[in-house]
């Protein structure tokens, strides 16, 4: 049962007819969890951040439409659903908060009383001569941008199922992150986290939804205790598009200053989003305005920058992790304010770049917010992208083009992308929540085979392909004998989750040095059942022998036989000293219906460096679907809700996710600078695709729409804001030099 307001207070939740209908176990309402359900109350260390309470169930007030107010569970769901409609809530509606202006308004009524001016969070920095930069530029542009509010939209929504064993608690679910999800339960349910099991199965899809502990998670579990049997939820698409965590809403007030030969001398941003009601745990509001202020600068140098970044309280879900979260926007703003640079300076968007972009030879690299930048090419990348794409023939084909009514555009982004962050980066931050280190557990089985267990799962990434080929390497092994199992807490060593682009680096640090590491063991127990130093045996295939006689020899299972269960296991555990950065430059080529606004993408070409690469199909993979996502966030998703919190894109039929049809091919090329920081010089790249492609597809756009006196500030770019002020004589064709 969900508020049908944005904001009320809930007067009394009466489920006694509930409770009495046909099929019913147990039903709970707000009222009955405080005493033994803690709510959800996120902690970050440091000045500026300013604490909510989420509860499992709404116990006195509702904060969004869709906030959870009571729920049960019955022996179907149409049992449950008719039940639902039984239960009686006393609503006094409030007046919504539905914006950050009317949030920051004077007067305005708090969503929380000790969030003063409904700011969750805010913080600034600064570095440089910011004033005397902007003093002495011969150029200085402001501009405001804004990005709507979008949902991850997995493939498969939320869903868990608990089952207690006295005061043992079960929870099979598609998280993210395990450990973090077992904490927080134990937590809520006043239990030592060895009274709760995780085990996460196969699942379809997250992009950082399901790192991410919610209210639903708690309450199946408290439905589950009372109904004294296992309970099983699974999310509607309705309620994912307006109970899940949401993403990006928020604006960006950039100033950039720079001299006359376009090279950047300094920046002031001011980064307020939108957050939604409550902290989202366990990141809190500090996620979003922090990651944009700070990926600002991207890949260029940057003298001296200025920015305050805040997270406001409004009537609508949090937002949280979303595949780029902060550098999206962050890219978004830096590329976009490059190329209106450019035009300011009559430069091409791809020389303004070359001026400012970091050279390889500058590594390490301090920017101007604070982030030490390991490795890249970005001027090698640019010159790759542009090749691949033949950007002469598309500037020749767009000015063509215009001549006879058409509006092509080229657009240009480069970014960088922070990944594969441990402890160290997080405390920092102030986020202790998330642990940071990971750990795998590598094994040879009875029957010789050889079994990975990793502390943190996977959600499509392809984990037990890559893990595999690190642990088959390592130890000299085929890959088909190599099992990569889905975590289970009872059986997984601790660890933090799939997030951040931390996966291939955690790999290579756990999974690798355990594999390595067992080796030894293997060859220290071989040579004692063969009479030979290990030194002079060798793993080949299922099968340690000695070296130049193959057929004095014994098989895994063999060795596994006699040492005995558990003998040949090892554990690792790897913290990343990181970020470690990588990066890409993306080319499109689009055109826009000069009748409808509507934009078609033409040509796509992405030339990333993720530091030498485990799997080129994966990483092939993983960047067409995430620059999938970021079309699909330039020019149609968006969450809307209206002046009472109502949302108005409550379905698929609404909210515009692309279709494949939406969709070009694409052009892909690899560079590799390798990082010093980790294992096997690996960088992350899950990311990067969503957060180069909105900027990308955006400077495309404001180049095809130059001639109408177009200006794209906002994302996702809509066709009627296209052609709503479009002169008629376009029809009849316009200069190039319109």
């Amino acid at each position: 049962m969900r508020s049908v307001y944005a904001h009320a207070e809930v007067r009394r939740v009466v489920t006694d007819r509930a409770r009495q209908a046909p099929g019913v176990a147990a039903a709970l309402s707000g009222q009955d969890l405080p005493e033994w359900v803690r709510p959800l109350a996120p902690r970050l260390e440091g000045p500026g951040f300013w604490p909510s309470e989420w509860s499992a169930l709404a116990p006195e007030r509702v904060c969004f439409v869709g906030e959870p107010v009571a729920a049960l569970c019955a022996e179907s769901p149409a049992q449950a659903a008719d039940a639902c409609d039984l239960v009686e809530v006393d609503y006094e509606p409030l007046a919504p908060i539905v914006d950050v202006d009317s949030a920051l308004a004077p007067g305005a009524p708090l969503l929380h009383e000790d969030v003063p001016g409904n700011v969750l969070f805010r913080r600034d920095y600064s570095h440089g001569d910011v004033d005397g930069a902007f003093a002495r530029a011969a150029v200085v542009l402001r501009e405001m941008f804004c990005h709507g509010r979008c949902s991850p939209s997995p493939l498969e929504p939320r869903g868990i199922i608990a089952s207690w064993e006295g005061e043992r608690l079960t929870v099979w679910t598609g998280t993210q992150a395990p450990h973090i999800l077992r904490t927080s339960l134990a937590r809520a349910f006043h239990l030592p986290d060895g009274h709760v099991r995780v085990i996460v199965p196969d699942t379809g899809g997250s992009f950082g939804q399901k790192m991410h502990v919610l209210p639903e998670d708690l309450a199946v579990a408290a439905l589950a205790w009372t109904a004294g049997r296992p309970v099983k939820w699974i999310e509607t698409r309705r309620e994912n598009l307006a109970a899940a965590s949401q993403a990006r809403e928020g604006s960006v007030d950039i100033e950039a200053a720079a001299d006359r030969d376009g090279i950047l001398l300094a920046l002031r941003a001011r980064v307020v989003s939108d957050n939604g009601a409550y902290h989202i745990h366990p990141l809190t509001a500090a996620l979003e305005p922090p990651g944009t202020a700070g990926i600002i600068p991207g890949p260029y140098r940057t003298p001296a920058y200025a920015w305050e970044a805040l997270a406001v309280a409004t009537n609508k879900p949090p937002l949280g992790a979303y595949r780029g979260v902060g550098m999206t926007m962050g890219a978004f703003v830096m590329e976009r304010t490059l190329d209106l640079l450019a035009g300011r300076l009559g430069l091409d968007p791809a020389e303004i770049r070359r001026r400012n972009l970091l050279a390889r030879d500058a590594y390490p690299f301090t920017s101007a917010a604070g982030f030490v930048y390991d490795s890249g090419d970005y001027p090698k990348g640019l010159e790759v992208a542009l090749e691949l794409a033949g950007y002469d023939a598309l500037k020749r084909e767009r000015d063509e083009a215009r001549t006879r009514g058409r509006l092509l555009g080229v657009g240009i982004s480069c970014y960088t992308e922070y990944t594969g962050m441990g402890a160290a980066t997080y405390r920092r931050r102030g986020m202790v929540e998330v642990p940071g280190p990971e750990s795998a557990r590598v094994s040879v089985e009875a029957d010789g085979s050889v079994r990975c267990l990793l502390s943190f799962s996977s959600q499509g990434q392809g984990h037990a392909t890559t893990a595999a080929q690190i642990v088959a390497d390592q130890l000299g092994v085929p890959l088909e004998r190599v099992v990569v199992s889905q975590p289970d807490t009872d059986e997984t060593p601790e660890g933090s989750g799939t997030f951040a682009s931390r996966g291939a680096i955690a790999q290579q640090g756990a999974a690798g040095v355990a594999a390595g590491a067992l080796k030894a063991k293997i060859l220290a127990a071989a040579g004692g059942l063969l009479e030979a130093s290990p030194a002079d045996l060798a793993l080949n295939g299922d099968r340690v022998s000695v070296r130049g006689m193959p057929d004095r020899g014994v098989t895994l299972a063999e060795v596994a036989g006699v040492v005995g269960p558990g003998s040949l296991e090892v554990t690792e555990r790897f913290d990343p000293s990181g970020p470690t950065f990588s990066g890409a430059v993306h080319v499109a080529s689009i055109e826009v219906d000069a009748e409808t606004g509507r934009v078609t993408v033409r040509r796509y070409v992405v030339v990333e460096d993720c530091g030498p690469v485990i799997n080129p199909m994966i990483v092939e993979g993983q960047i067409h679907g995430a620059v999938a996502q970021g079309i699909g966030e330039a020019l149609g998703e968006r969450l809307v809700y209206d002046g009472s919190g109502q949302l108005l894109t409550g379905s698929l039929m609404d909210y515009a996710l692309p279709a494949a049809a939406d969709l070009p091919s694409f052009t892909l090329g690899h560079l590799e600078t390798p990082s010093p920081l980790t294992p096997g010089g690996r960088k992350g790249m899950g990311e990067g695709g969503t957060i180069g492609a909105p900027a990308a597809i955006a400077n495309a756009v404001a180049d095809a729409v130059k001639p109408l006196g177009v200006r794209v500030t906002s994302l996702p770019i809509l066709p009627e804001a296209l052609v709503s002020r479009k002169p008629r004589r376009l029809l009849d064709g316009v200069s190039p030099q319109a």
